[in-house]
């Protein structure tokens, strides 16, 4: 719950900095060229930030729990 209330405040300050540069810009990326607002490309940024940083913790998470084909069955001794 902690973690879901740091993200909305961390997207609200993005939000609340986006709206206060809201002059459009040009964006040259590779051989594409568009014009956009600042508000939009940063807030873009942002989420596009966001979500790839939560793949990439997830896939750390993933591949360091073990799995149940890893685990040993519990040996008994009689």
């Amino acid at each position: 719950m902690a973690t879901i209330v740091l993200l909305l405040i961390i997207l609200l300050g993005v939000a609340v900095f986006s709206v206060q540069n809201a002059v459009p810009v040009t964006i040259h990326f590779l051989f594409w060229q568009f014009e956009g607002s600042l508000a939009i490309v940063i807030f873009l940024s942002a989420v596009g930030g966001m979500i790839a940083g939560a793949l990439v913790a997830s896939f750390i998470r993933f591949r360091s729990s073990p799995g149940k084909e890893s685990e040993k069955p519990p040996t008994v001794i009689q």
